[in-house]
């Protein structure tokens, strides 16, 4: 029977669902466990090991909480225990989501920001995903190597996916069990299952809702019925104490309770959905209210808002319900023009834009943006060039690109920010500089003082607005 104790954070069940390669399932087992558990009654915190943001709303839609990320890369190692700790708040169960294969991490780095190196930092032992379609006895060598290639990752359980029949079954189990790594999961082939997806992966949840949410089930049922979830959870709570303080934004207001003094409006809708929810926590501890927008359909910004945060998305798939959105674009620009503060990354990049594919979009950053079919990936050392409302000239910060497209400058707006040393990217723009436009990700987390200085310019700028009407 599954035990729904709540846990403190130092002592919360964890485990680590890898995959040993790109595409062997991980994410239907990671989903599928998570619904599953939270189906039994089971309060269970969300992570994924990266910079994924897609990977997470489905989490989230699993389980009820916040999909949250876990990267050593972009947050430092040390944040990845105080940031799971944060997480875990209120939790019984924690599921993390790896990266890749188990010990693929960035690149020239050994295991550096990798699944295993977010298992180790976090005493987690690992559920490895098998994609067992194409083989039988050669899994046991597979598993094997997998298990024994660094003796700090502890492989506790094996699940096998793309399982052909029962036959097929018996041969992988009586060639991996005496290896002890126990079989916990045997899933067969399941169409039903299966999720859309398209260039950058899984199409997200706030483009298809009705739809993931039924997905979600078939998932939450089909992984828990072919999963061992008592030994699962078992393994679970196997992993030991973890100590140290949960990472906190200080004093958060709480989304949308209307104590903060400043507005700051966040795109979302089906075109804009990916934000790290670290980063709207220090919004709202910065003294900041959230209020929601969908730059699709509605066509004015939030009354009151003193700042603008556009997400990444995908604007491109909804190209042409933007331009025809006349009203919201002006008033984009419009709130660009007055000074205040605007911040985009990747998506919302491509929004401000003149145009994306020939289709108009706002014209706030002097560039144009098209579909390239080239992917830019990777992880990214960044120095300010110029002063903006995230960041001062010289500050430096790491961040993630991941997009299929370019945009080509005009040369009206000064640079954004120098990439590894050695090409400027992305904008800023308006009349005091208040626009910074990049293709950059960044976890605001490691760099609390972004949400910080965000807000605080909102705030001087409507401070000299009362100031010019009392005079």
């Amino acid at each position: 029977m599954l035990n729904g104790s709540p846990h403190t954070p130092e002592s919360i069940p964890r485990i680590v669902v890898a995959g040993t390669h790109s595409g062997a399932g991980k994410t239907t087992v990671a989903t599928g466990l998570m619904a599953a558990f939270a189906a039994r009654g089971l309060e269970v915190a969300p992570f994924k090991v990266g910079p994924d943001f897609i990977d997470p709303s489905y989490h989230g839609l699993a389980t009820g909480r916040p999909g949250r990320n876990l990267d050593a890369f972009l947050s430092g190692e040390k944040l990845l225990g105080p940031l799971f700790r944060h997480g875990c708040s209120g939790s019984d169960l924690a599921v993390v989501e790896g990266v890749m294969g188990l010990f693929d991490g960035r690149t020239g780095a050994g295991d550096f920001a990798s699944t295993a190196h977010v298992a180790k930092r976090l005493g987690a032992p690992v559920l490895l995903v098998v994609d067992a379609g194409a083989m039988a006895r050669s899994a046991a060598a597979l598993v094997h190597g997998y298990a024994t290639f660094d003796p700090e990752v502890e492989v506790a359980g094996v699940i096998l996916n793309r399982v052909g029949s029962a036959r097929h079954e018996a041969m992988l189990r009586e060639a991996i069990e005496p290896l002890g790594v126990p079989v916990t999961g045997v899933l067969g082939r399941e169409p039903s299952v299966a999720t859309p997806d398209r260039h950058l992966g899984l199409i997200p949840v706030a483009e298809r809702r009705a739809e993931a949410e039924g997905a979600v089930r078939r998932l939450g049922d089909f992984v828990g019925g072919a999963c061992d979830l008592a030994a699962i959870e078992r393994l679970a709570r196997s992993a030991g104490p973890l100590g140290g303080e949960a990472w906190s934004p200080e004093t958060p207001v709480g989304e949308g309770s209307g104590e903060g003094d400043v507005r700051v409006a966040v795109a979302t809708g089906p075109a804009f959905s990916f934000l790290y929810r670290e980063n709207l926590e220090l919004l709202w501890a910065a003294g900041a209210e959230t209020v929601f927008f969908d730059p699709t359909s509605d066509e004015r910004l939030p009354e009151g808002t003193d700042a603008l945060y556009l997400g990444g998305g995908f604007p491109e798939a909804y190209a042409e319900a933007l331009a025809e959105n006349e009203p919201m674009k002006r008033a984009v620009r419009l709130f660009a023009a007055s000074g205040r503060p605007v911040v985009a990354e990747c998506g919302g990049l491509m929004y401000l834009c003149r145009d994306l594919d020939g289709e108009a979009m706002c014209g706030v950053v002097g560039a144009s943006a098209r579909m390239s079919g080239r992917l830019t990936l990777g992880y990214r050392e960044a120095v300010a060039l110029s002063d903006s409302p995230l960041a001062e000239r010289g500050e430096t910060v790491r961040g993630h690109e991941f997009h299929y497209s370019a945009v080509e400058s005009a040369g009206e707006d000064a640079p954004a920010w120098r990439l590894d040393g050695e090409r400027d990217e992305g904008f800023v723009s308006g009349p005091e500089g208040n626009v910074v436009a990049s293709y950059l990700h960044t976890h605001w987390a490691a760099t609390p003082g972004f949400a910080a200085r965000f807000v605080g310019a909102a705030r001087r700028v409507r401070g000299r607005g009362r100031a010019g009407a009392r005079s």
